[in-house]
């Protein structure tokens, strides 16, 4: 059996979709029975196929994703045939994504909530993304959220497959040589204790707003010398983000790295007092995983997918709370042996997803 695997969508490994296919082709190997080959724009050659010495058929789109969409919806077909596979893996469906899949099987690996991206598309994409998902023969969604949420949008449940995504294990580990007043993080030297929350500052559902605000509460009720880091590159939101820090009594203790790179938050993890993650439109949540197996407790929003991959492990809190925010932050800054029996739930939980589960997995669905 023949297998395609489009990277076209996933952003040369530049974002959480490309992150999900350079960890899953790290994983995966040829066998007797299944012949694995990639295909896209030239560069992802060397992104995604080569250490693993994978083939790969480049396709010269250009950097244009109306193209790439116009090439999955008309050309993509004609392609498959000359190619001869015969099933397909598409790790980026919500970005690009066939229409027809009558020479092949599909698998389309949906990372995103769907109904958010449907508001968000324009017309023409809006329908080929609904014709796509309603035809594809499976779909991997990484949470039982995700699932729910294409469902509520119309595609059969039958056809949806629940398959956890993992977390690197050799870069999240915890960190035991972490004795000193600062973590040295190039280019940066962050001042020990912190609170970390690594989102982007793409929008008000990642409520950057309200944990400053709850920072300050913090701040203002315990006296202690915590500091804020906000990792995270700029996007649509972050002129009201570094506002709301600049205006904070306490701004000289809230941190904005902007852009850090995905390898370097094991150490920034390691660091914290706690990872504090109030997203409330998070259809994955690697990141609060990824935290845990760094030996760091997790205060999350307790909505989204996130009490779904937290487990019991997290500490929940309404993003819309201030009080209630500050007053976990308070709980795992002041009573260090819940702060250790967190840590150790924590570890004990993230060490359950691995990317090797989730490849096993995503190929059994394939063969069957």
């Amino acid at each position: 059996m023949k297998v395609g695997i489009d990277t076209f969508g996933c952003d040369h490994a530049q974002s959480g979709l490309g992150a999900y296919l350079f960890y899953f082709i790290s994983n995966l190997n040829q066998t007797d029975n299944l012949e694995f080959e990639l295909f896209g724009a030239e560069i992802d050659r060397y992104t995604y196929g080569v250490d693993k010495g994978f083939p790969f058929t480049a396709v010269n789109l250009g950097e244009n994703l109306r193209k790439e969409r116009l090439f999955h919806k008309y050309a993509i077909g004609a392609f498959i045939k000359k190619n001869q596979y015969d099933a397909v893996l598409y790790p980026a469906a919500e970005k690009v994504i066939p229409v027809s899949f009558k020479n092949h099987i599909g698998i389309a690996v949906v990372n995103s909530v769907i109904s958010s991206c449907l508001k968000n598309e324009n017309y023409f994409y809006r329908h080929q993304l609904k014709k796509g998902l309603s035809r594809v023969q499976i779909i991997i969604a990484p949470t039982e959220y995700i699932k729910k949420d294409l469902v509520d949008c119309g595609i059969k449940g039958s056809k949806i497959k629940v398959v956890n995504h993992g977390i690197d294990h050799k870069l999240f580990f915890p960190l035991l040589d972490i004795e000193d007043d600062f973590i040295d993080v190039k280019p940066f030297s962050i001042k020990r204790p912190y609170f970390i929350y690594g989102s982007r500052l793409s929008g008000p559902e990642k409520k950057h707003i309200e944990l400053i605000e709850a920072f300050n509460l913090f701040k203002k009720k315990t006296g202690l010398p915590h500091r804020l880091v906000l990792a995270g590159s700029d996007g649509d939101f972050s002129k009201k983000v570094h506002e709301q820090a600049i205006s904070s009594e306490f701004s000289s203790d809230i941190f904005c790295t902007g852009y850090f790179p995905h390898e370097s938050f094991a150490r920034l993890y390691a660091g914290a007092e706690a990872c504090v993650f109030p997203s409330v439109i998070e259809g994955v949540g690697l990141p609060i995983l990824e935290a845990m197996a760094c030996g760091v407790p997790v205060l999350c929003s307790d909505a989204g997918s996130l009490p779904e991959i937290g487990g019991s492990a997290a500490v929940y809190f309404n993003s819309d709370n201030i009080e209630e925010i500050a007053g976990c932050m308070q709980k795992i800054a002041e009573d260090k042996d819940f702060r250790e029996k967190k840590i150790a739930e924590g570890l004990t939980w993230s060490s359950k997803f691995a990317w090797d589960k989730t490849v096993e997995k995503t190929i059994k669905y394939l063969v069957q």
